[in-house]
């Protein structure tokens, strides 16, 4: 009986890589997509004067990429540690994120970027998931992280999941600040709308 939970165990494990894997390939896969059209969608800590805004996407590049080192690591390595209800709620989770960031970087179509673009002008997206969340991306990396985090925990992984979701919202305090104004009545009336996470006010 320990055997086979055991198994299921790195079971739940294969998939949390898989649920790593889809993640990714859509954001690299959508990277390249804009990179054809001549858009440089990465725009973390680009470009920019050593301001507070500059710093902050340092940070959060810095804390998105050690936290998924310590996802792989921890999906390899680390024996299953959580039962197995927490471990399945860990996977749905995972798959809720990759289906909410696809959704959200397909409506976002080529307005998308990562970090904040002071020189390439874009347009507010409301429509689509962007209705009922302003942020269903971050959203998704969230859900991500909460759920990678339940399907291979251990105390490190903790550590590098709540410090990359504190510095996605600091980064998304500062596109705000950006985006009202960048857009001013535009954004303030959209923002009085939808949530910053989710649901409609």
């Amino acid at each position: 009986m320990k055997h086979c939970s055991h198994k299921k165990g790195y079971m739940m494990k294969i998939i949390g890589l898989l649920i790593l894997a889809v993640f990714y390939a859509v954001y690299i896969g959508k990277m390249i997509l804009q990179k054809r059209k001549g858009i440089q969608t990465d725009q973390m800590a680009k470009g920019k004067q050593k301001t507070k805004i500059f710093y902050i996407e340092l940070t959060m590049k810095t804390a998105t990429y050690s936290v998924v080192a310590a996802e792989v690591l921890s999906l390899l390595f680390i024996p299953p540690y959580l039962p197995q209800t927490l471990v399945a709620v860990g996977v749905v989770l995972g798959f809720i994120g990759d289906i909410l960031f696809t959704v959200s970087v397909v409506t976002m179509k080529d307005s998308w970027r990562a970090g904040i673009a002071e020189n390439d002008k874009t347009e507010i997206i409301t429509n689509g998931i962007y209705s009922i969340s302003r942020n269903p991306a971050f959203l998704a990396f969230d859900c991500v992280y909460a759920g990678l985090l339940l399907i291979a925990f251990n105390w490190v992984l903790l550590a590098f999941s709540v410090f990359a979701m504190t510095m996605l919202h600091l980064q998304i305090l500062q596109e705000e600040m950006f985006l009202s104004k960048t857009f001013g009545a535009e954004y303030e009336v959209y923002k009085s709308k939808v949530r910053r996470y989710i649901g409609r006010k």
